[in-house]
């Protein structure tokens, strides 16, 4: 019984120590987003493009593909049932329900944690590893502002915005396969796709798109930091932290789905 609460407790002091640090990572982050260059201290402009462009343009082609693969098997799906009662035409309504409540950001934010969320991590990692966070440090930069506030940035915006052209995507693949498989006309599948568009379903879709940025991009800084042992460390943290972002995202998907069910 001793060695259980032992176990529990230590558990729950390194969990306490864990939210603590990440608390002050997103405190030293927002300051030098926010409050440092009014104050004149600068930030790292072309990094933030940069990291904008990795996040954002290329991540679009592996977005896309895979985007457009799951309109197509969303509208083939549900075909095998509304067509039972002659409803082939509401496929469109639960494609772009689905595209923009729920799927495109959901698959957006995962693809991009498993590929930009990860390389965040390996990054920082390394460059732990090698001591050359150290050498900032020694320099007089803060490793927050010179690694992580561009990446922050970059990120909140990429996630969006990709999102957004999945959601087209998404559409589109349920298109042609309602149309070019089930035989539903392209002027019925438009049409249903308006009707079935709200703006809370896109507001829901681009909300939660936004705090998915921000757990990928955190959760890879704060793993990234925490390397140690050389590259064996960098590789054991690059899986924790495509494993703990996946788990984040589906926690705050959840959090914001009940939100908005009862708003």
């Amino acid at each position: 019984m001793l060695d259980l609460l032992g176990r529990v407790g230590r558990w729950t002091f390194d969990q306490l120590a864990a939210a603590l640090r990440v608390s002050v990572l997103m405190v030293d982050t927002a300051t030098w987003l926010v409050v440092a260059p009014v104050r004149g201290r600068g930030f790292r402009w072309r990094s933030a493009v940069e990291s904008l462009v990795e996040f954002g343009l290329r991540s679009m082609p592996i977005v896309g593909m895979i985007c457009f693969l799951v309109g197509v098997i969303i509208a083939l799906q549900a075909s095998y049932t509304l067509d039972q009662w002659g409803a082939n035409r509401y496929i469109a309504d639960l494609v772009a329900v689905s595209a923009l409540r729920e799927l495109a950001s959901l698959m957006t934010a995962v693809i991009i944690a498993g590929r930009c969320g990860s390389a965040i991590t390996a990054e920082i990692g390394t460059m732990k590893v090698n001591e050359e966070i150290d050498a900032l440090e020694v320099m007089g930069v803060n490793p927050i502002k010179y690694l992580v506030a561009p990446k922050f940035l970059a990120m909140v915006i990429a996630v969006p915005c990709v999102t957004a052209l999945a959601m087209l995507i998404m559409i589109a693949g349920g298109w042609a396969s309602a149309v070019l498989v089930v035989g539903v006309e392209t002027q019925i599948y438009l049409d249903q796709t308006v009707n079935a568009i709200v703006v809370k379903d896109l507001v829901n879709g681009m909300v939660k798109s936004f705090f998915f940025g921000v757990v990928i991009c955190w959760v890879g800084a704060y793993r990234g930091f925490q390397v140690e042992g050389g590259a064996e460390g960098v590789g054991r943290r690059t899986t924790s932290s495509v494993v703990t972002s996946i788990f984040l995202i589906i926690v705050v998907d959840l959090v914001f789905t009940v939100l908005f069910y009862f708003m």
